[in-house]
C-alpha cells in the first residue's frame, strides 16, 4: 500500500512517499480502506522534531486520523463492524495510508450526510475544543478568546461558545479576510496579535483557548481578566518561555488560572459521546466544518508547506 513516513525530521521536504505492507488488524482492531485523512497541527510538530524525545524516529508514519470502511476484523471485533463507513483514531501514527488499523473503541460509524472529509475535519479537533470550554468553565455572558482560531480547533471552538451564549468571542487570525471568515462562523471582536483590538473590542477576556504557545504566550495571560481561566490546548507556534508563569504569580492578586489540555486525559466513551454528538450536528448543518483542500495522499509535501506558511484555513485533507 502507499503511505507517507518521515524520512528525516525538519522540513515538508522530510517526508517520503513508500511502499508497505497492508497492516494486518490484532484483536481489538479493524482495517480501514481510507477515503479521507485529515493533516493536523501534531503531524507537523512530530514531522518536524519537536517531540522526538517522546519516542518519535524517523521512518515514523503519520497520521491520526481517517475515514472510510471497515475491510477486515481482529480477532473479538463484533461482524457488524464489517463493511461499515467510520470515523477512526489511529494514535500518533498510521493514518497517511491506503489501509489503516484502529482500535474499534475509538472507532465511530459515521452518520448519513456526513462526508469523510467533514469528518476527520471535526472528529479530533471538534473533542478538543468542546473540552477544552468545558474545563475552562465558560459560562453564558462571559468574554472568550480563541487565540489561533483558523484552525479546525479554533474553528469549533469558536462556533462552541457562540453557540453557548458567550458575550464575546473574539480571535486572533492572520488577515482581515479570514477575520471576515471567523466572524461569519460566530466571533465578534478580531483582535491584534498581542490580543488588543479596536476601541469596541473586550478590554479582557475571562477565557483564552489557546492552540499556538509560542513566544508570544505570555501577552495573552495579561489579557486575562481578574478570575480568568486560559487553557493551553496547542503549541503549533512553539513552546512559551521557560519563566512564563511568572507572569502569573506578579498578577497573584488577581487569581488567575493556566492549564494544559490533551484529550488522552479525556475517558474514550465520553470523546466518542461528544464527537457522535457533534458528527450529528454537522451532518444536519448545525456545526459547520471548513476543509481548506482536498489533495492526493502522495501530495503531503505542499500539504505540510501549506500548514507551516499559514496558508491553511481549516484543514487540508489527504485521499488516497
Amino acid at each position: 500500500m502507499m503511505a507517507v513516513v518521515i524520512r528525516e525530521f525538519g522540513s515538508p521536504d522530510g517526508l517520503e512517499v513508500v511502499d508497505l505492507p497492508v497492516p494486518v488488524p490484532a484483536p481489538g482492531q479493524v482495517r480501514i480502506t481510507t477515503e479521507a485523512i485529515g493533516v493536523g497541527g501534531v503531524d507537523a510538530v512530530i514531522r518536524r522534531g519537536t517531540l522526538a524525545a517522546h519516542g518519535f524516529r524517523e521512518g515514523h508514519l503519520l497520521g491520526s486520523e481517517v475515514a472510510g470502511s471497515v475491510t477486515a476484523l481482529g480477532e473479538g471485533v463484533d461482524a457488524s463492524w464489517m463493511g461499515r463507513r467510520v470515523w477512526a483514531f489511529t494514535g500518533l501514527s498510521g493514518g497517511y495510508a491506503e489501509q489503516a488499523v484502529a482500535s474499534v473503541e475509538d472507532v465511530l460509524s459515521l452518520p448519513d450526510g456526513l462526508s469523510g472529509a467533514d469528518a476527520v475535519t471535526l472528529g479530533g479537533s471538534g473533542v478538543v475544543a468542546h473540552f477544552a470550554l468545558d474545563r475552562a468553565r465558560l459560562a453564558p455572558g462571559e468574554t472568550v478568546l480563541v487565540r489561533g482560531a483558523a484552525g479546525s480547533i479554533g474553528i469549533t471552538a469558536v462556533q462552541l461558545a457562540a453557540r453557548g451564549g458567550a458575550g464575546a468571542v473574539a480571535v486572533t487570525t492572520s488577515s482581515a479576510e479570514r477575520g471576515g471568515r471567523l466572524r461569519d462562523l460566530g466571533a465578534t471582536h478580531v483582535v491584534g496579535r498581542s490580543g488588543e483590538g479596536g476601541p469596541d473590542a473586550p478590554s479582557g477576556f475571562d477565557v483564552v483557548i489557546d492552540v499556538v504557545g509560542g513566544p508570544q504566550l505570555p501577552l495573552f495571560l495579561d489579557r486575562l481578566n481578574s478570575n480568568g481561566r486560559y487553557v493551553a490546548v496547542g503549541v503549533v507556534g512553539g513552546q512559551p518561555p521557560a519563566d512564563f508563569g511568572t507572569r502569573l504569580m506578579a498578577a497573584f492578586r488577581r487569581s488567575l488560572s493556566f492549564a494544559t489540555f490533551s484529550s488522552d486525559t479525556v475517558p474514550g466513551p465520553d470523546r466518542q459521546a461528544v464527537r457522535s454528538s457533534q458528527f450529528a450536528d454537522a451532518a444536519r448543518g448545525d456545526l459547520r466544518t471548513v476543509v481548506h483542500e482536498t489533495l492526493p495522499l502522495d501530495q503531503a509535501v505542499p500539504a505540510h508547506r501549506a500548514m507551516d506558511a499559514g496558508k491553511v484555513f481549516g484543514r487540508i485533507v489527504l485521499t488516497p
